[in-house]
């Protein structure tokens, strides 16, 4: 039987991170593999060196196939946001961890971090950060080139974040290691190394806002305020959308954003896409954004139009349809996930009555509920109640096969 893969952790400094056991692991091996840094650290080796340079999946069939002793080599925890993860599903495998990036950094601030909050933006968008990261205390965000701490101060400046200072660490374990504390404004005019990792801090109170945020808190229109879901319709239709943390979803004419926005807070390790055909509604939207700190993926477009370029949704609110409801709801109904929902907001009895007949063609089940909300209003010395217009708030879910 083939002796299983192992796949090492090593630090910054190479070899003297290493036990001896794993040195003479290495030397006995056939076969080495590692990025080029990694694989300087043997120049010495007898063996075949096998330098990672693309995609993992080539790899992964090729050690699949070696039948020689065969070490790869990892920075820190391979399985550590590294490549010990992957190939671990992929075949069997031996892992020995070195210390992580996370764990020195840690270290050299002399805190804990069991109660941190970690996310990777390495190789990734840092689109939706700010909902994730806000109000938290502690948050490790793992760097690349692009996405470099200069970048990310620039991103929180943007969202507003600045109760956050900034512990950067670079070059762990090297010879060139440096850290130190900044604030965003310092962090923004300096360069790092880009071998780093970002440890922010909060230092002061972060903004608060309860699910149903004001109506007034938002920018809207002027002078023809009043073209946003309100808070109490709002409220009851994310309920009926029945959003989990790291739900995907979509606001068809969104506005303003006022229900991207909620549904970003709620599913902030998701990903909300907002489209809107009114330039102007856009920019408020995206001024609503900063405001709430809420990063979401915002298109100028007349859907069904542009809904191609959105990832297949767990969810979707449709506020509002531009006269196109039948194609809109074909093309929402072939790109839903098998269990996701759809709500619609109907201020018609027409519009409700042409979505549920769509709906029925479609084989989706359905659910209307009426809102009628009423405010109270002061009048001299007493109160009387203004009444909003009622809304019909439509949930259509695909009907269960053990139902039909």
């Amino acid at each position: 039987m083939t002796e299983a893969i192992k796949v090492i952790g090593i630090g910054d400094d190479g070899k003297q991170s290493l036990l001896p056991l794993y040195r003479r692991w290495i030397e006995e091996s056939q076969v080495l593999v590692g990025g080029k840094r990694h694989l300087a650290f043997f120049p010495d080796y007898q063996g075949e060196k096998v330098e990672i340079s693309g995609g993992l999946k080539d790899l992964a069939r090729r050690l699949k196939e070696e039948t020689r002793p065969t070490v790869v080599l990892a920075s820190g925890d391979p399985l550590f946001y590294g490549i010990g993860g992957y190939l671990a599903k992929q075949m069997p495998v031996e892992v020995y961890p070195s210390l992580s990036s996370l764990q020195l950094a840690f270290a050299r601030m002399g805190e804990s971090w069991q109660d941190a909050y970690i996310h990777s933006v390495h190789g990734r968008p840092m689109t939706g950060l700010a909902q994730r990261i806000d109000g938290r205390d502690k948050v490790v965000l793992l760097t690349d080139v692009n996405n470099s701490p200069q970048a990310i101060a620039a991103y929180l400046i943007k969202f507003g974040m600045t109760e956050y200072k900034a512990f950067v660490a670079e070059n762990l374990g090297g010879e060139d290691e440096r850290t130190g504390w900044y604030t965003l404004d310092e962090m923004v005019e300096l360069h790092f190394s880009p071998l780093n990792v970002v440890v922010l801090k909060r230092v002061g109170p972060s903004p608060q806002w309860p699910l149903g945020i004001d109506d007034e808190a938002f920018a809207q229109r002027k002078p023809d305020k009043g073209l946003i879901t309100k808070k109490e319709v709002r409220v009851l239709s994310l309920a009926q959308l029945g959003l989990r943390t790291d739900s995907v979803v979509w606001d068809i004419g969104t506005c303003t954003g006022s229900v991207a926005i909620e549904a970003a807070r709620l599913a902030r390790e998701g990903a909300v896409y907002a489209i809107e055909k009114n330039e102007a509604d856009l920019e408020l939207c995206r001024r609503n954004m900063l405001i709430f700190r809420t990063d979401l993926v915002l298109k100028h477009g007349k859907a069904p139009d542009g809904l191609e370029d959105f990832p297949d949704p767990d969810a979707i609110f449709i506020g509002g349809t531009g006269g196109n409801l039948e194609a809109l709801l074909n093309t929402c109904a072939s790109r839903l996930k098998p269990h996701g929902t759809m709500v619609l907001n109907a201020a018609t009895i027409e519009t409700l009555s042409q979505a549920l007949a769509a709906f029925k063609a479609l084989g989706f089940a359905t659910q209307v509920t009426q809102v009628q909300v009423s405010r109270s209003k002061p009048i001299l010395n007493m109160n009387r109640f203004l009444a909003l217009n009622p809304v019909f708030i439509l949930r259509a879910s695909r009907e269960r096969s053990d139902q039909t």
